[in-house]
């Protein structure tokens, strides 16, 4: 049994370096990502102008709803004279980022305290959100 050994000629440090001037092409190709900066001390923090926007209850189409930039965020919702029950709650990807998904569920948890309904929460979102917020 031979053992063959490899020699760092310079055909294997030519290899190597085409491989990582592959990669590089690669990594190149893959920035800037797709998805925007996310709130860093580096990238800064996106104060939303969207926070004195006021969330409606479009009672019609049973949802609660905001509109920025043109874009509406809504929470479909379902009623009963005794019950709400949160649905589904819908951010375009150009007003995302912003926290509008909160204050659709409070803003509806608001309203089915006020009304005295009892709340139940089928959206995973709004699910999620009142684990995270419980004491409100």
């Amino acid at each position: 049994m031979s053992l063959t050994r490899r020699s760092s000629a310079p055909e294997a440090v030519s290899d190597r370096q085409r491989d990582d001037d592959k990669l590089d092409e690669t990594l190149d190709e893959t920035f800037p990502a797709s998805d925007p900066p996310a709130n860093t001390v580096e990238t800064g923090v996106r104060l939303s102008p969207a926070a004195d926007v006021a969330v409606s209850d479009n009672a019609a189409q049973n949802q609660f709803e905001l509109t920025v930039d043109g874009h509406t965020a809504y929470l479909r919702y379902e009623r009963s004279h005794d019950t709400l029950t949160l649905v589904h709650t819908e951010v375009p990807p150009e007003i995302r980022g912003r926290h509008l998904g909160d204050r659709l569920v409070d803003a509806a948890l608001q309203a089915g305290r006020s009304a005295g309904l009892r709340i139940v929460i089928v959206c995973p979102f709004a699910r999620a959100y009142v684990r995270r917020h419980q004491e409100r």
